[in-house]
């Protein structure tokens, strides 16, 4: 029998089953959009899942069915200063969530707009729902994608796909979100949360330290030029090749059977 370890916040819910902690932003009535109070919340989750050992993978999806997280809270925009955008509280946590040390899944349920989309921009892997449709409409409203969506954009489609979705606020549908290389996977509606559980479950079948480490080296890699990313990986390579893990997984491989890795 599963057990399931649910918290409830005022903007959130928190669930872990089977070592996978899941992050649903609950405020469908709002189609799920940020908050201040959605941010501070997922930031605690966070800080509490970060050293547990039941918690090995995180999964960001939104209640209901329509939307994921359709972008920030339009009513609190308004009131948004020079004092707040140097504050940087979104961009901060996403980075926050892109740095995480275990892996990061968005579960894009519906709409994914504006924040929606860099939050999942932020996470390791992005699977959508048939339903789902993504953009960066910020400049419609007068502002720019500024939680990371000129950035990471980017370097997940290309400059140019990049520029002209931002600039026209175009919106992209599941397939072509797939296309683009915004996405991995394209499930249908119904299917979505199993199948990033089949995923997730795959990845933590994996040696933990060697997730962890290849985390690391893509994610650093890809920021500067390949001759410094092959010296981290080279080094992060040494480092696994002294573990318990990797003598694990030779053993296990010659002896055909499940490798039973202790993250050592």
């Amino acid at each position: 029998m599963t057990m399931t370890d649910t918290q409830n916040y005022e903007t959130i819910r928190a669930d872990v089953t089977d070592r996978i902690g899941t992050i649903t932003v609950n405020r469908p009535e709002k189609r799920n959009a940020l908050s201040r109070t959605v941010l501070t919340e997922i930031g605690q989750v966070l800080d509490a899942w970060e050293g547990s050992p039941d918690v090995q993978a995180v999964v960001f999806t939104g209640a209901g069915e329509k939307a994921f997280i359709a972008g920030a809270d339009i009513s609190q925009l308004q009131h948004y200063d020079l004092a707040y955008g140097l504050a940087a509280h979104m961009q901060k946590l996403y980075d926050r969530i892109e740095e995480y040390p275990k892996p990061t899944v968005a579960a894009v349920n519906g709409v994914a707009l504006g924040g929606g989309l860099e939050l999942a921009m932020s996470c390791d892997i992005r699977i959508l729902a048939e339903n789902a449709k993504v953009g960066l409409p910020e400049t419609t409203l007068g502002v720019l994608p500024g939680a990371g969506g000129t950035q990471r954009l980017s370097r997940l489609v290309g400059k140019g796909r990049a520029v002209e979705m931002i600039l026209t606020s175009r919106v992209l549908t599941a397939t072509e979100a797939l296309g683009y290389g915004l996405c991995t996977q394209v499930l249908p509606a119904d299917g979505l949360l199993a199948g990033v559980r089949t995923t997730v479950q795959t990845i933590l079948s994996k040696g933990p330290l060697a997730v962890q480490m290849a985390k690391l080296v893509i994610g650093n890699g890809a920021e500067t030029d390949q001759r410094t990313g092959l010296l981290l990986e080279r080094l992060a390579q040494t480092l696994l090749y002294t573990t318990e893990d990797k003598a694990e997984g030779a053993n296990a491989f010659l002896a055909k059977r499940p490798p039973e890795f202790r993250g050592r």
